[in-house]
């Protein structure tokens, strides 16, 4: 039987500041630093679990390795089981573990409240009151990108060759309901075409089929083995290729879609799949360029299909999964039915109607805005007022933002995401993790998504592992905490 899905995402944010020369990791660091300010203690990451260098492939060449982890940059913990941090030039987010997509979306709008704080609160820190600009994309429009990263748990049992072959497939065709859409190009092939809009951000970066690096030949399927959890139990499946959305339900289709097809692998194997384009980079290319979603890619076993067909094929299988008991993976029947239903509808409107999923699909919203501007002051589609118009749709800022303007579906209600930016979900190991950065703040040192490292003023430190997921939650840990006044009570107890 297929594991619980527990998913996550890390969203790399854009910045931007003021001066001809701006310096975006000092930005970054001080959107970091301002938002750790506002929190009674900062507890800082552990990089003792850390390995990014290992291959899911096995054991890589050195070319291969994945980039250092920067560990002197800003970084914290939050009581919300999350992670706040400065990787590369960008501020970074990673959610705590979540059971549904739906329960994900929420952490993940969790996260634009906390750069909305933490934009507020460097403005005020700041002695000439400057305000860096925080940007939910994926391009910086001069050849850069950066990533909106999802993290699914899978059955280590599972062959990781499996993964590729089934979720290759849906990973390069998703993007059709999942695109945020983009004004122009920044690749020499994809601008050689004169494209002026595409679908999604990531596509044109995509370099490799399977790869361990994530800034460098960009792979459709990560090889990064790092579970964060037990390793004899589970894989992380790591996956880079998708855009940071502006649409809530293009979020939740994203990773309950994902989450659904990882079970139906677990539970029917990869044969069930349909077949993955011959060559799948060029296809994903092809594809975010296809505005009318008619292209045709070759089949690795002869034919062809549209993006639409291999969707329509995933669904099928997908739905069949569910009536035959497979809903629990994704949280139980509700959920399932949920995203069984978005999907549908999804696929239904960009087969008759595209233009009726503009409350939906990140693309076709901002396709919308584009061409209604276009239009109205009779401008040519390279223009470079359409390319700021494409920016500000991705604005945090309440005032600036296209995309909270553009009458895109709500369905997280904005008070619960900011609870959420302080609480923990109660369904996973961050419940524990959260909770204890809440009650005891100064006695935890460092913190990881495996473990918590605790110092009660005498020698030796004490570290809690957390190595599955589904362990620490609310139901596990809850009277626990609530019976524990010290963290050396809580500790005895835990030993105990």
């Amino acid at each position: 039987m297929a594991i619980a899905k527990i998913v996550g995402i890390e969203t790399e944010y854009g910045v931007s500041t003021p001066g001809p020369d701006p310096d975006q990791i000092s930005a970054s660091s001080a959107l970091v630093n301002a938002y750790a300010a506002t929190v009674a203690q900062r507890t800082v990451w552990d990089f003792d679990d850390e390995s990014p260098g290992l291959d899911a492939r096995g054991m890589p060449t050195i070319s291969g390795m994945a980039p250092m982890i920067e560990t002197h940059l800003a970084n914290t913990v939050l009581t919300n089981g999350a992670r706040f941090y400065v990787d590369h030039a960008h501020p970074e987010y990673s959610s705590p573990e979540c059971r549904t997509a739906l329960e994900a979306v929420r952490y993940d709008l969790a996260g634009e409240h906390v750069l909305r704080v933490a934009m507020r609160v460097a403005k005020e820190r700041s002695p000439a009151g400057t305000e860096i600009v925080v940007y939910k994309n994926n391009s910086d429009g001069k050849g850069n990108s950066y990533g909106c990263h999802e993290n699914f748990l899978v059955d280590r049992d599972v062959p990781f060759g499996d993964v590729v072959r089934a979720m290759v497939p849906h990973l390069v065709t998703r993007i059709i309901y999942s695109g945020a859409g983009k004004v122009g190009a920044e690749t020499s092939a994809t601008r050689a075409r004169g494209t002026t809009f595409q679908i999604s951000q990531r596509a044109e970066f995509m370099e490799e089929v399977v790869g361990l690096e994530t800034t460098l030949k960009r792979p459709i399927v990560n090889t990064r083995d790092e579970p964060h959890g037990d390793p004899k139990r589970y894989r992380r499946l790591h996956v880079i290729v998708g855009d940071a959305n502006m649409s809530q339900v293009a979020t939740f289709l994203k990773l309950g879609t994902t989450a659904l097809l990882l079970g139906a692998l677990e539970d029917l194997g990869p044969s069930v799949f349909p077949e993955p384009p011959a060559d799948p980079v060029h296809a994903i290319h092809e594809l975010s360029v296809d505005l009318e979603m008619t292209a045709k890619f070759e089949l690795s076993g002869g034919g062809a299909s549209s993006a639409l067909e291999t969707q329509w094929a995933l669904y099928e299988l997908s739905e069949r999964y569910v009536r035959d008991g497979g809903a629990a993976c994704v949280g139980g029947d509700d959920e399932a039915s949920s995203i069984l239903s978005r999907w549908h509808d999804a696929l239904v409107g960009l087969r008759g109607d595209p233009e009726s999923l503009a409350t939906t699909v990140d693309w076709i919203a901002k396709r919308r805005l584009v061409e209604g501007y276009r239009a109205r002051h009779g401008l040519d589609a390279s223009d470079a007022r359409l390319h700021a118009l494409d920016l500000q749709y991705h604005d945090l800022r309440p005032e600036r933002s296209l995309a909270m303007r553009a009458g895109l579906e709500v369905l997280v209600d904005p008070a619960e995401a900011a609870e959420a930016a302080t609480s923990p979900p109660r369904d996973t190991r961050a419940f524990f993790r959260g909770s204890c950065l809440q009650r005891f703040p100064q006695q935890i040192v460092t913190a990881n998504w495996d473990s918590l490292v605790f110092d009660l003023g005498t020698d030796p430190l004490r570290r809690v592992p957390m190595m599955d997921p589904l362990r620490g939650t609310a139901a596990h840990t809850e009277a626990l905490l609530a019976r524990s006044e010290t963290a050396a009570q809580l500790l005895d107890a835990l030993g105990s």
